[in-house]
């Protein structure tokens, strides 16, 4: 099969079309036809050598994808085959195909295309845990979501929205904050401009933000600490603004705050195949209604040009998803 290889850590430019070996599905895997596979931050952090992948994970880029379940392992029943699914992967989904546990597989959402369905699982799975899981994000609140206009953030607004929950948003252009706003933010501020605090309790009636979800580090988390609500809770799930902080422990105390972080990939399967059932019974009855929750697609390219989409990811260009389309 056609996969995207890394020749050496370094730029998009490492990246590379070749031919490898097709794998086969293990036991409670599936084997997925890939579509199309969403392009994310931990893609091109693996490329430049800086992420990883867990020990037994496929070296292989792409955490998501969207296509056709070809084959099964032992255990999983012969009637998933031909099924149409979207995935969150444990890499390889930069592929013609790719094996996947089965309880991360979750059906193609009525009306949406692999194109669409592949901009999900790695989105869905990090909002989903993060936010309703372990922030308890409830109907009522009120959310911040910082770097609201990338694939992550788009998602969090979404979520939060199709759940009644009040979204105020921070991104770095005039046209991701337009696009905030057009899917629900109440308001969108610029997460450079001075004042974001002051204006957060403004528009808040003083009352704060009750949860935050942290995508930028570095000093955004101090400043979390003045739009935050009593008993408010800050989620950090990247650090793109640097891994290092210096906090008011005295304004965390006085505002009964608390801030956690995870990670995603690392999860056994067993933890990830309960994020994905509760995916299946909070968030996918709203899809196939395209109103709340909809695709945000930036751009496609085809496989082969991995490495533009590397190039679009990192200027910080896209709205939304960017999608790789794997050749048939």
């Amino acid at each position: 099969m056609q996969a995207i290889i890394v020749s050496q850590p370094g730029g998009p430019e490492v990246l590379t079309l070749a031919e490898v070996p097709t794998p086969q599905p293990g036991p409670g895997d599936v084997l997925i036809a890939v579509e199309a596979a969403g392009v994310c931050r931990a893609d091109a952090l693996q490329r430049a050598g800086r992420y990883p992948p867990p020990q037994g994970a496929n070296p292989i880029l792409g955490l998501e994808c969207a296509g056709t379940i070809c084959a099964v392992g032992e255990g999983v029943p012969d009637a998933r085959l031909g099924e149409r699914v979207c995935a969150l992967c444990n890499g390889g989904a930069y592929a013609q195909f790719v094996a996947v546990p089965n309880g991360q597989v979750l059906p193609l959402p009525e009306g949406w295309s692999c194109i669409e369905a592949a901009s999900l699982p790695e989105n869905a799975f990090t909002v989903f845990d993060n936010l309703l899981t372990r922030a308890a994000l409830q109907g009522g609140e009120i959310l911040l979501v910082h770097a609201a206009g990338g694939g992550i953030g788009t998602t969090a607004l979404m979520f939060a929205r199709a759940l009644g929950v009040r979204v105020i948003a921070t991104a770095g252009t005039q046209e991701k904050r337009q696009a905030c706003l057009d899917l629900g933010a109440e308001i969108a501020l610029d997460s450079r401009a001075p004042g974001l605090e002051t204006q957060v309790m403004a528009a808040t009636g003083g009352h704060g933000v009750d949860v935050i979800l942290e995508t930028l580090g570095g000093d955004s988390i101090a400043r979390d600490l003045g739009c935050i609500a009593l008993d408010g809770r800050i989620a950090c799930i990247s650090t793109m603004l640097g891994a290092r902080v210096e906090l008011d422990i005295g304004a965390l105390l006085a505002r009964r705050a608390s801030i956690f972080g995870s990670s995603l990939r690392p999860r056994t399967a067993t933890q990830k195949a309960a994020i994905a059932a509760g995916l299946r019974e909070r968030i996918w009855p709203h899809l196939e209604r395209r109103e709340t929750i909809r695709p945000v697609v930036d751009t496609t390219f085809p496989l082969s040009q991995a490495a533009d989409a590397h190039r679009r990811l990192e200027a910080n260009l896209h709205i939304g998803k960017i999608i790789l389309r794997a050749p048939r």
